[in-house]
């Protein structure tokens, strides 16, 4: 949760000292325009479901492809990528790792990658101005799998599952068609007959390709 506020303050403070109006020019999207994101990401699971139990917080990159369309709405597609690390302590007060466990107990495990493909829809506000709002809601595949203390991979960790997001966000053109593009979105991951709670903060860039 630390890492999300200061995700948030990040995305505060570079909107604050963006350049004043009319110092750069700016081209802003249209319908029909495709946009394409990279953004970085951090957050984290909370206790409940079967995962959150297991692992916390982590983070590591997002891609999207938007579609604008009328009435200030957008279809996308998005790629997100978290790594969760355990919750489970692997070093003793001394800084020294425990001695490793017989080799008929299952080894522990001291990350999860969750890999999520799926659908999003936008609806926009202000899209006039050089920093349009936006709602968006998601669903899509979601696939887990864990790294072991060994250096070992299980995939995958349970059968693939699905998950539904949604979120806010904003867009903050800087120069022609490029915009820091930041949000927050919550993702219920539905796997193993278990719900998994999942908070995280993506900040980055976008670019609007020119037709």
């Amino acid at each position: 949760m630390k890492g999300i506020l200061g995700s948030l303050t990040v995305v505060l403070f570079v909107a604050s000292i963006a350049p004043p109006a009319g110092a750069v020019p700016i081209v802003l999207p249209r319908a029909g325009q495709v946009g394409f994101a990279v953004q970085g990401l951090y957050g984290g699971l909370t206790t409940a479901g079967n995962l959150g139990q297991e692992f916390g917080s982590g983070g590591t990159l997002a891609v999207r492809m938007i579609y604008r369309m009328r009435y200030e709405r957008a279809i996308g597609l998005s790629f997100e990528e978290l790594r969760l690390g355990t919750r489970q302590a692997t070093a003793d007060s001394s800084g020294a790792f425990p001695a490793p466990a017989p080799t008929f107990l299952p080894v522990a495990r001291q990350q999860l990658a969750v890999n999520t493909e799926g659908l999003d829809l936008y609806q926009y506000f202000g899209t006039r101005t050089k920093t349009p709002l936006y709602l968006n809601a998601g669903l899509g595949l979601a696939q887990v799998a864990a790294t072991q203390v060994d250096g070992v991979t299980v995939y995958p960790l349970v059968p693939d599952g699905y998950y539904l997001s949604a979120g806010v966000g904003l867009e903050r053109f800087l120069y022609r068609s490029w915009a820091l593009d930041a949000s927050v979105r919550y993702m219920a991951i539905l796997l193993d007959g278990s719900v998994n709670h999942d908070i995280h903060a993506c900040l980055g860039v976008v670019l609007y390709a020119a037709y």
